[in-house]
């Protein structure tokens, strides 16, 4: 009788604390505005810029909070947006070339649905360009043209909206005169930049394109800044400006040449403010107007907007809270990390950590220029000047290293050399700082199961029937830890190592075979002594083994064995097969014109796959000339 007397008593109490947590108010939280732009670097006035025009933007970093170290994945918006949209590094998912179309597993939440999960109604105006084949359907309350706050059904909902702003996108740097004119009709006299003033980085020629270019783009942040004011000003007359969190933040960084879709500070370090509305003021990390040096990738956006928003943040995310209730789960983190693959219609495959004054580069495909022809890119003034410049014979020093091979490794001290033109990489002194980012860079590799080591068409193939972040994360399918050490090896360039690349072009891995045969390509000359292996890996069963196979025994003169490859690899099914082959054809200039013919069969039709369309066409075109 005792006992059901004490049970009833129990359950009685347990009712009235339940109906009084039913009857607390549900705490208040922040709305989350974040307003982004494209293609800038920290060119800000608020960041120290004295050429810059940005009113708008300097108030808010007064009123809010500047991340001063704060940098992207990777200087080019898709796989940065994918990245960010994931709170992954996108060669964990297989997202990291540009446009591309990767599926994602269930178990992967984008941070939008996360928040629509905790209450949020989300928005975004309207830049999506994730590289995901299909978009989740309910990752947003409302992703277009016309998405906005104020759209909400429940007027005390609290929102998480994105603007996107375009207006400094590289595109608006090279718009026809009478067109840009019509841009910056409305700017006052001192909102326009005099190109006389532009600093040009020591990397570009100082010629009258590259001056006009800079200043441009120093316009386009101005025009960008008008925006961001207006977007503050709504928000303002709505009286939301207490209870909202803005974000400020670029994509990547400057959309200039060398800049864009690199890894250096001048591609992907960006600026950040973030604005604790006076009702969240305990959330900041500091007070109106301070700095944090705080190391930042933004792929912790979402994660950070979660900690803000009070919702969990998935321990599958790569990203860490730099704000928030949990924003002090873990330590500030000591390096941030960066990535390059697929570059429009040219593959190449870079990896970077920079911890606050060092950055390590490492280049996979090291025999390949840093100026490879992007279409897109090359319709930049500076970028044709730069290229005719080099042509001519008339480039030095920094400037003429970027129609150069690639080195190996690139080490810089970005407190002493902002711009990293004077690479430490072989410097004795140097040496234990060295080792110690590579050290860093390989741990990150493994730990985010970086998918970069297989080439694109086998990624795809591999992970049939699954997605790439499944396939990243089965070693019966992937062993990277293994094939991470061969391409290693292989990018080092050794003719030491020559031996080592022959045995391994006979591995059982095509993902080690093709290592061995790139790393063979990249020997050029010295790999004279694995021309037999080499000659029986052009029958190997992996086309991408192929190709690389036949792009080495063309540096060594074999061209029959070499063009056999390439003219049977146009007529795979596979697009990625034939980007890959396009590109080594794009090498041989004119010794590329035996394929003429099947060149022109290959075109595909109507513009479609638009990549291998783009080679396709340019290379039918310079090989008619």
């Amino acid at each position: 009788m005792m006992n059901l007397r004490l049970t009833t008593a129990l359950v009685t109490s347990l009712v009235v604390v339940a109906g009084t947590a039913r009857a607390q108010p549900a705490p208040e939280r922040p709305n989350i505005l974040w307003l982004t732009c494209e293609d800038i670097s920290p060119h800000v006035g608020a960041f120290g810029d004295t050429y810059a025009v940005t009113p708008n933007i300097d108030r808010l970093a007064a009123q809010g909070v500047r991340y001063v170290n704060a940098f992207s994945a990777i200087g080019v918006c898709a796989p940065s947006r994918s990245s960010i949209i994931m709170g992954l590094y996108a060669p964990s998912a297989g997202t990291q070339h540009m446009r591309s179309s990767i599926a994602l597993p269930p178990s992967v939440k984008l941070y939008s649905r996360l928040l629509r999960d905790a209450g949020y109604y989300a928005t975004n105006h309207t830049k999506r360009d994730y590289n995901l084949v299909d978009e989740p359907k309910d990752a947003w309350d409302d992703t277009s043209t016309t998405a906005h706050w104020k759209n909400r059904k429940q007027p005390k909902q609290p929102f998480f909206s994105i603007f996107n702003f375009g207006s400094s996108h590289e595109s608006g740097i090279r718009l026809a005169e009478g067109e840009y004119n019509k841009r910056v009709a409305g700017f006052a006299a001192h909102e326009r930049h005099d190109p006389a003033l532009a600093r040009i980085p020591p990397y570009h020629p100082d010629v009258p394109e590259v001056r006009r270019d800079w200043a441009r783009y120093a316009d386009a942040i101005t025009y960008m800044d008008k925006e961001v004011g207006a977007a503050l000003s709504e928000l303002d007359q709505a009286g939301l400006a207490d209870s909202t969190i803005v974000f400020f933040y670029s994509d990547h960084g400057a959309g200039m040449p060398r800049s864009k879709r690199w890894l250096y500070d001048s591609s992907t370090r960006v600026p950040l403010i973030v604005r604790f509305g006076k009702k969240y003021q305990h959330l900041a990390p500091g007070p109106a107007g301070s700095v944090s040096d705080r190391m930042v990738s933004l792929i912790d956006t979402g994660p950070t907007a979660l900690s803000l928003a009070g919702a969990p943040v998935p321990p599958t995310m790569h990203g860490k809270p730099f704000a928030g209730t949990q924003a002090q789960a873990t330590p500030p983190p000591q390096y941030v990390y960066g990535f390059r693959d697929r570059m429009d219609e040219r593959y190449d495959m870079l990896r970077t950590v920079r911890d606050r004054r060092f950055r390590y580069i490492r280049n996979y495909l090291p025999h390949r220029p840093y100026a490879q022809h992007l279409s897109y890119m090359y319709q930049m003034p500076t970028m044709q000047a730069w290229q005719r410049l080099f042509d001519e014979g008339k480039l030095l020093g920094p400037q003429r290293l970027f129609f150069l091979p690639k080195p190996s490794e690139e080490l810089y001290d970005t407190w002493a050399d902002p711009h990293e033109v004077h690479n430490l990489a072989g410097e004795l002194d140097f040496r234990p700082l060295l080792d110690r980012m590579r050290e860093a860079l390989d741990r990150w590799l493994l730990e985010i199961h970086d998918t970069g080591f297989l080439p694109e068409a086998e990624m795809h193939a591999r992970a049939v029937g699954s997605t790439p972040y499944d396939l990243a994360r089965d070693p019966a399918r992937y062993d990277l830890e293994r094939i991470m050490e061969i391409a290693g090896v292989a990018s080092r360039r050794e003719a030491k190592n020559l031996p080592r690349l022959r045995t391994w072009l006979a591995d059982r891995d095509s993902a080690v075979r093709y290592w061995a045969a790139t790393g063979l390509a990249a020997l050029g000359d010295k790999a004279r002594s694995a021309e037999a292996a080499l000659v029986k890996a052009t029958r190997d069963a992996s086309p991408n083994v192929r190709i690389a196979a036949a792009e080495a025994l063309l540096g060594l003169g074999r061209a029959r064995d070499g063009l056999a490859v390439l003219r049977a690899a146009l007529g795979e099914k596979s697009a990625y097969v034939r980007l890959h082959a396009l590109n080594v054809i794009t090498i041989l200039g004119d010794k590329a014109k035996p394929l003429l013919p099947e060149l022109k069969k290959a075109v595909p039709e109507g513009g479609s796959e638009d990549y291998v369309w783009r080679v396709i066409t340019g290379l039918i075109e310079r090989l008619q000339e």
